[in-house]
């Protein structure tokens, strides 16, 4: 990949986008383009073929999507099969179209079943049945690898995939209901340490910033006290935060950061070979991670610790726990020479960082 080739990142101000923007940033590449939800709707089909015929991108990291946590997933489940099925639809197709010489697809784990066998490898995809809750996304997210591998045995397409695990870092979305699970227990207890030092000024700030059920921080103390509540935040003998189930199910983390050295590390080395379209088994995605796996449960202390919140951890058995366990087997990127370089605590230590350093910024 020359560093003066256009390249075109779908998705750049999410987490996983803002993280490949600022790799590539790193190793030179300038030459980046890049456009607004509010810019091009990549639902829509008319406006994504105008925008490849008028900036003519060599290569795409598609990581447009939408996401969120267990709850999102299982409420917003038509919008999230539509929306994510229409985005990589179009892009995918569009970039066959234009000839654009690499794309990397970024799924998700959630795309193995549910009792796969742990670690799970990249044969285990359409083994058995998927996690009920957020099937509708593990859908789309498997149909998008699959265009990858079925555009590549028709057309010769160097189009690829990565499975992520769970992912954290900056950007990271922090909405209590929506959020993923670490990102989600990180804000609940920050707001938890300063309702137990009554810092208001610092929920204020916090609300301001991320208004919760569209509360902000100009609300009067009693409404806040409230929507806090009803979020799983709750002040009485003691502070107590919520974790959503059990917190006995285990889950594997990576720094998103080393996500993207991951994918750039797989654009400079890795390519589609060029004469075995038609094989049985096509290389075209590998799973991302670290490798190992902890209980929710433990993960809730380590986040304690960082942040310095001293109230009461308790469950919310109303709440679904999700798949047991989800670990990827990580050999096969490993074997190409891939490492994953951030230590959980260090991750979550940054996010955090990041987390007070932009509490004004959205």
């Amino acid at each position: 990949m020359g560093k003066t080739e256009k390249i075109y990142i779908a998705g750049h101000r999410g987490m996983v986008g803002s993280a490949i923007f600022r790799k590539l940033k790193k190793e030179g590449h300038h030459n980046i383009v890049f456009r607004t939800s509010a810019e091009l709707n990549l639902t829509d089909q008319t406006s994504v073929k105008r925008f490849f015929l008028e900036e003519k991108p060599a290569y795409v990291f598609l990581a447009a999507a939408k996401v969120g946590g267990i709850l999102a997933n299982n409420i917003y489940r038509a919008q999230f099969i539509y929306e994510n099925l229409m985005i990589q639809s179009n892009v995918i197709h569009q970039s066959y179209l234009d000839g654009v010489k690499k794309l990397i697809f970024m799924g998700s784990s959630c795309i193995y079943p549910k009792l796969a066998p742990q670690p799970i490898r990249e044969e285990s995809l359409l083994s058995g049945s998927l996690e009920a809750t957020n099937e509708p996304y593990a859908l789309a997210k498997i149909a998008g690898l699959k265009m990858c591998e079925n555009y590549y045995r028709q057309y010769g397409c160097n189009f690829y995939s990565v499975m992520p695990c769970n992912l954290f870092g900056p950007y990271d979305n922090f909405d209590l209901m929506h959020s993923h699970v670490l990102s989600g227990l990180m804000r609940k207890m920050h707001l938890g340490k300063c309702l137990k030092n009554d810092d208001w000024t610092a929920i204020q700030s916090d609300l301001d910033t991320r208004p919760i059920d569209h509360v902000d921080g100009k609300a009067d103390m009693s409404t806040i006290i409230n929507v806090l509540a009803n979020n799983g935040i709750t002040k009485a003998s003691d502070v107590f935060i919520e974790i959503w189930g059990t917190g006995n199910v285990l889950r594997e983390f990576l720094y998103v950061d080393d996500l993207a050295d991951a994918v750039y590390f797989l654009f400079e080395k890795y390519n589609l070979e060029q004469g075995n379209k038609q094989m049985d088994k096509v290389d075209n995605f590998f799973n991302i991670g670290s490798g190992a796996d902890i209980l929710i449960n433990d993960l809730a202390e380590i986040i304690q610790e960082i942040v310095g919140f001293h109230g009461v951890l308790s469950h919310d058995l109303n709440k679904p726990d999700g798949t047991p366990r989800k670990l990827l087997d990580v050999q096969k990127l490993s074997d190409l020479g891939w490492q994953y370089k951030t230590r959980l605590k260090d991750g979550i230590s940054k996010m955090y960082q990041w987390y007070l350093e932009n509490m004004n910024n959205g």
